[in-house]
């Protein structure tokens, strides 16, 4: 029986009536119906860590985490975040004020946003983004406003940041920045010359500031990732977000975390406390250990992720794709017009599966100008590399 309506008005939250189904949910269910190698969404195809998955195992034995864990997350944890921001930037941290675990980085940016922004406000960030800000900013009742990142004149080298237009999108109205680097989709690194001039401008403009860096550990040849907090007059207008699932490759335990200061991560609690509460109990206290794991596991994280890039960077090139070889994260953006002279990316991924085997995602989905977007498509690399191997032979077979 079809539920009682008003005829006047939709069911759903008209701030959220321009995100249907995630283009993730889509893809990967047509990975499914024609069993092609998904190299849409972002998960590994193995586990991580041994002794992190037996520390989990050993938390749920012990009880530890199996009811709800403290609110900011466990002590364990908390502590361990903020040895890891001291250890690898020297950013002190108080884990009692100043950390706050979250159901993955989603979360992280959801409830920061709500917490941070108010109807007419309006947020600027990087596109092409990550889909769940514009749905975040949109449940706010924030205004996004798009700077475009653009592909290097040079062809290949990777997208970049326009620092004029950065500055032209600020307005009186401008309460936040949302910055992502290592940057999804696109793989850019913003260099410290960058975030040096992004810190300036926030404190001349009085800009608070989010900044996810969940693939902070995926940087590759010279790329450094640096911190925002870390630049002269951010720290106190920076609320940072990580992630233990891209370090660590256990994506489905969904936990993240935000640092800050106190006033900050108070503020952000707040709307956080009332999304899931408290989540992953016992995987808290095996993200405590993996954090501890020695420099040689990031090392090793890193050079593997690399020959993985290299490997299907090769591929694509192999098979025609203009490669805009990534800097970050596990992701690499082509461009299909060698191939496809339309630069229709959703019709190209639509049918990618039926012509070869593979699932990619179009970038247009992660842009407000759809037409900027449109030629550019989105592969996955953190897949082991007999299946990498299996989708370039399957891509070139086109």
């Amino acid at each position: 029986m079809a539920p009682m309506t008003s005829s006047a008005r939709p069911l759903l939250n008209r701030r959220l009536a321009e995100f249907g189904t995630t283009i993730f949910a889509e893809m990967s269910a047509l990975a499914l119906s024609t069993g092609s190698i998904n190299l849409g969404q972002g998960f590994p195809d193995t586990d991580g860590p041994e002794q992190v998955r037996e520390a989990a195992v050993r938390a749920l034995r012990d009880g530890r985490g199996n009811q709800y864990p403290p609110g900011p997350g466990v002590p364990e944890l908390r502590t361990a975040i903020a040895g890891h921001q001291r250890r690898r930037y020297g950013i002190e941290l108080d884990p009692d004020r100043e950390v706050l675990v979250t159901a993955g980085a989603t979360e992280a940016i959801a409830a920061s946003l709500l917490a941070l922004v108010e109807p007419g406000d309006e947020v600027v960030a990087f596109e092409p983004y990550y889909d769940s800000y514009a749905a975040s900013i949109a449940l706010a009742g924030g205004t996004r406003v798009p700077v475009t990142l653009r592909p290097h004149a040079e062809g290949g080298a990777g997208f970049r940041l326009d620092l004029d237009e950065l500055r032209a999108a600020i307005t009186p109205r401008t309460r936040l920045l949302l910055i992502n680097t290592p940057h999804n989709p696109t793989g850019t690194v913003l260099t410290r010359a960058e975030l040096t001039a992004i810190a300036e401008l926030a404190v001349e403009r009085d800009l608070l500031v989010v900044t996810d860096e969940v693939y902070e550990h995926l940087t590759f040849d010279d790329a450094e990732h640096v911190p925002l907090a870390t630049l002269p007059g951010m720290r106190e207008r920076t609320v940072s977000i990580g992630s233990a699932g891209k370090t660590f490759s256990f994506t489905g335990w969904k936990v993240g975390w935000v640092t800050s200061t106190p006033e900050l991560v108070t503020a952000v609690r707040s709307a956080k406390q009332f999304l899931t509460y408290v989540s992953s109990g016992p995987f808290q206290y095996a993200v405590a250990e993996a954090l501890a794991l020695p420099d040689s596991y990031f090392a090793g994280f890193r050079a593997d992720m690399t020959a993985k890039r290299d490997l299907l960077a090769a591929g694509l090139t192999d098979a025609g794709f203009e490669v805009f070889k990534p800097a970050g994260t596990y992701f690499i953006t082509t461009d299909i017009r060698p191939l496809d002279p339309s630069g229709d990316g959703f019709a190209f991924c639509r049918a990618l599966p039926e012509r070869c085997g593979v699932v990619a995602i179009p970038n247009a989905v992660f842009y407000d100008d759809r037409a900027a977007g449109a030629p550019f498509v989105r592969f996955a690399f953190c897949k082991r590399q007999d299946v990498l191997a299996e989708a370039a032979a399957r891509l070139k077979s086109m």
